[in-house]
C-alpha cells in the first residue's frame, strides 16, 4: 500500500446499531486488508470518510466513525471527512468529537 495515498472509505445509506459491528468489520478489512495481520504496518498516512451519502446521521453512524478513528490514530493514521453534512456535524458536536474527526 502506497503511503502517500490516501484511503478512500465510503459509509452511506442509514446505519442502525445493528450495523456497527458490520460496518466496521468491513471498514477494517478495506483498511488492513492483507496488512491485519501485520497491525504496526498501517501503509497509509491518511484515510478520507466519504459521508455524504449517510441517511439520517444517528449515533451508530457516529460509533462506526469513532470506532474508525481510534484504530486509525493508534497507528499513526489521520481521518477525514468528505461532505459531511450538517446534521452529522452538530451530531459530532454534540458528543464531543467534532474537532477530532
Amino acid at each position: 500500500m502506497d503511503a502517500t495515498k490516501p484511503i478512500v472509505l465510503v459509509i452511506a445509506g442509514h446505519i442502525t446499531p445493528a450495523d456497527v459491528t458490520r460496518c466496521y468489520a468491513e471498514l477494517y478489512e478495506r483498511l488492513y486488508g492483507e496488512l491485519a495481520a501485520r497491525p504496526d504496518d498501517f501503509g497509509a498516512a491518511e484515510v478520507i470518510c466519504e459521508v455524504g451519502g449517510l441517511v439520517r446521521p444517528n449515533l451508530a453512524a457516529v460509533e462506526v466513525l469513532a470506532r474508525l478513528q481510534l484504530d486509525a490514530r493508534r497507528r499513526g493514521c489521520r481521518v477525514r471527512l468528505r461532505d459531511a453534512g450538517r446534521e452529522l456535524r452538530l451530531l459530532l458536536d454534540l458528543v464531543g468529537l467534532g474537532n477530532t474527526l
